[in-house]
């Protein structure tokens, strides 16, 4: 953590013996941010020691990055020159925290002072040591302070034997305040630079995303405008969902359009891919003209948030063939040999009806100043959550710059990486900004496989930056899992991305409603995919999970266990075929079991640690099960579970701590 001395001061001597390291958390060595949202803590540790049997005295300094002086808090010896302090931040925006340490001299006599009194020694000199450094301290002080260090320095320095009130002064409380304030820092060592910390809003940390295709809420063929969607809305919100997530909203190019299911031929009808972005009504600061118009946009976000819901935009940096980008900056797209545009491909697959942006282009830095300017017209709108499609696509050295300058004028501006790729990439993508990211449990079924992922989530240093949204299924992705069990398999589904996860989302209504048909085996597409064509939903289908996600939603809600990650632990359970964990916050814990068997009834023990969920010296709990309004008595130890999932694939239990009967 500590860069190498200037030779310059090696030459002179450096007189500063305190060594400062291994500082958590910090982020690639504070390259990067640790994240924390609104009103948490943070606690920091650092190894600090020195030569010799000096005492040693260090201080966590911190503070906003528009302020000018530093916040001060004592660190406390852990053992083992281990030292730690905690601080809570209240503010949005980049703040900084570093440490301070050098050799504590007055701390050193003051143990010492001790020594030689229980020793029965002379303590004249001694005293008069301690004297000089109160009256040095006392130049140092505001004047009330410095008027009351000079009486205690001459208390000590005019005493006469046995010496018992000048040692029970040296040793006491004021004494040692007022020396830790004004005493001699000039030769303490300070790391530096300061280590960053990204201070988020609590939305970021907590939150229950819904997926939903605005042009397909008129039903029976019809393309829906904005507008037609405000019944949806009430939906949404009386589903619990706190943010709806639209795909893109702008025009759609009609060159190389692709037809129903990726064909790639369309019909002068076929509505297109909202991924295909532009044509001669506009870019990424137009909304199509199907869906209406810019005042109905606000319209639909001022009815969202009448409902508590915020509005999340799809931002994908592409364009179609006809964007006016393609016309006006011919520089920011890559040519194939015959000169003609590089249409977007990952062979054998071929996407040409979009053409990615060329970053690596001469033009570059006006093409990344259009780009902020995209982000900057919605957030004017008053748009503050993004959803960046593909965003391993573009450099990282673009992510870090724009969204370092959104953070700068809207601190409240949420990102979320659509990333399915290589974890050293995810990972990446959350330290260079992103606040949220995808993850892969859209892939992780097993209990083994679950329990090793959302422990690294919340466990390893990943949970310093890397604050997981996770999906069941997206428009891009059925997976396996849910296309071969119906209703059982997208209820269990759910409940794990509920309870795993503070923050998770849905792609309705094809979830609740249980779409689960692939274009063809082995395929992770839908069917007849939305991202294609117009589709009707009946929401009060029989079979629909709302009532399912309704009751998940409001225990998200009433239970702050499930509003953090960083508690999750896992629990033994006899039963490869369930799953058992917890979370707590102060008070309040939330037990889960799932039976991950979506076709069979599954029954197991399930072992609770009472210290891991706070039950020590209890002989007996409640627990409430939020699904089913049932509640349960268990005991310490072993308890017995069994769930059909043709039923209820889980128990949401909510810990009682009233007396029971």
């Amino acid at each position: 953590m500590q860069a190498a001395d200037d030779p310059r001061t090696l030459e002179q001597g450096d007189r500063r013996r305190t060594v400062i390291g291994n500082v958590q958390p910090a982020v690639d060595g504070g390259r990067f941010a640790v994240r924390r949202a609104e009103g948490e803590i943070i606690v920091v540790e650092a190894d600090v020691f020195a030569d010799g049997h000096d005492e040693v005295s260090c201080r966590l300094l911190h503070r906003h990055e528009t302020e000018l002086h530093w916040q001060e808090e004592r660190m406390t010896l852990l053992g083992n020159d281990r030292w730690r302090a905690v601080f809570s931040v209240m503010r949005l925006g980049r703040h900084y925290y570093t440490i301070v340490a050098g050799i504590d001299h007055f701390g050193t006599w003051r143990r010492d002072l001790q020594k030689r009194r229980d020793a029965n020694e002379d303590l004249e000199n001694a005293l008069k040591e301690g004297a000089a450094m109160v009256r040095a301290s006392a130049g140092r002080a505001d004047s009330g302070d410095a008027q009351r260090l000079n009486q205690i320095g001459q208390m000590l320095e005019c005493t006469r034997p046995p010496y018992a009130d000048a040692v029970e002064i040296a040793l006491g409380e004021e004494c040692l305040h007022l020396m830790e304030r004004y005493g001699d820092r000039h030769l303490w060592k300070r790391l530096e630079p300061a280590l960053p910390l990204q201070v988020e809003r609590l939305r970021a940390r907590f939150g229950s995303w819904y997926e939903f295709f605005p042009r397909s809420c008129a039903g029976n063929g019809r393309h829906a405008r904005l507008l037609n969607c405000l019944d949806r809305l009430r939906y949404v919100a009386d589903l619990g969902f706190d943010v709806v997530y639209l795909p893109p909203i702008h025009p759609i190019g009609k060159a190389h359009r692709k037809g129903p299911n990726n064909t790639p031929h369309a019909s002068p009808d076929d509505v297109g891919s909202p991924w295909a972005i532009g044509s001669d009504m506009g870019g990424h600061k137009a909304v199509h003209p199907a869906l209406g118009t810019l005042e109905d946009f606000r319209t639909f976000r001022d009815a969202a948030q009448g409902l508590g819901l915020e509005i999340a935009l799809d931002i994908a940096f592409q364009c179609s063939p006809e964007h006016p980008y393609v016309h006006e900056h011919p520089a920011w797209f890559r040519r194939r040999a015959d000169r003609a545009i590089q249409y977007a491909e990952n062979p054998p697959k071929r996407y040409e009806d979009i053409y990615p942006f060329d970053f690596e282009s001469t033009d570059a830095p006006t093409l990344w100043q259009e780009l902020l300017a995209v982000f900057l017209h919605w957030t004017d709108e008053g748009v503050r959550i993004f959803r960046v499609d593909n965003p391993h696509t573009k450099p990282f050295a673009f992510w870090e710059w724009v969204i370092g300058h959104i953070k700068t004028a809207h601190p409240d501006v949420i990102f979320l990486s659509e990333a399915f790729t290589r974890p050293r990439v995810m990972e990446h993508l959350a330290k260079v900004g992103f606040t949220q990211s995808y993850t892969y449990f859209t892939w992780r079924n097993s209990k083994k496989e679950l329990t090793e992922y959302f422990t690294e989530l919340a466990a390893t240093p990943l949970r310093e930056y890397f604050w997981p949204n996770v999906w069941p299924n997206t428009p891009d992705i059925l997976p396996s899992a849910l296309q071969h069990a119906a209703a059982p398999a997208f209820a269990l589904r759910a409940v794990l991305a509920a309870t795993l996860s503070a923050n998770y989302g849905i792609y309705g209504p094809a979830f609740e409603l249980c779409e689960n048909k692939p274009m063809a085996p082995g395929s992770e597409e839908y069917l007849n995919s939305e991202k294609y064509q117009l589709r009707s939903w009946n929401l009060d289908a029989p079979e629909s999970l709302r009532g399912l996600l309704a009751a998940l939603n409001s225990a998200r809600h009433g239970n702050p266990a499930l509003q953090n990650d960083l508690t999750l632990r896992f629990h033994t359970v006899d039963n490869e075929a369930l799953i058992c964990y917890s979370k707590r916050h102060e008070m309040n814990v939330v037990v889960v079991v799932v039976n991950l068997d979506p076709h069979h009834v599954q029954s197991g023990w399930v072992d609770l640690v009472p210290d891991e969920i706070n039950l020590s010296g209890r002989e007996n709990y409640g627990m409430l099960d939020v699904l089913s309004g049932t509640r349960y008595v268990w005991h310490p130890g072993r308890n017995y579970v069994e769930l059909d999932p043709a039923r209820a694939p889980a128990h949401v239990f909510e810990l009682q701590r009233d007396p029971l009967p």
